[in-house]
């Protein structure tokens, strides 16, 4: 295990490993698992929350991010039905997928990312 610094902060590689692995473990829904991007970062935060204060805030992210896309991606099947779903329901994937990533490599740089247009569920 090594040392890295994260906001001042230092934390070992395990902890920093597992504040990435919130943010991934978000792409479980898409290996067939029905509502796996919330579950897998809900598991992982459950498992390790009290473990790290950082680990904790990168999992309550997800978590609220991954519920968020949720709730959007329901709406725009909805809309389907007036034919402007079909436009949202890739733009809503697309937007999760890159903002995924995006947190994942702020996390691994050591930022405390915030995804956008996230519903603060957990705080």
């Amino acid at each position: 295990m090594g040392i890295c610094t994260v906001k001042n902060v230092t934390v070992d590689s395990d902890v920093k490993n597992w504040m990435i692995i919130c943010h991934l473990a978000s792409f479980a829904g898409s290996f067939g698992m029905p509502i796996g991007n919330v579950i897998g970062p809900l598991v992982v935060w459950l498992i390790k929350k009290d473990e790290s204060e950082e680990i904790d805030y990168h999992g309550k992210e997800s978590i609220n991010f991954q519920i968020s896309l949720t709730i959007y991606m329901l709406i725009s099947i909805v809309l389907c039905f007036l034919f402007i779903g079909f436009a949202l329901v890739p733009a809503v994937l697309l937007f999760g997928t890159v903002f995924t990533i995006i947190a994942t490599v702020k996390t691994n740089d050591g930022d405390r990312y915030r995804y956008p247009l996230s519903i603060r569920f957990l705080r």
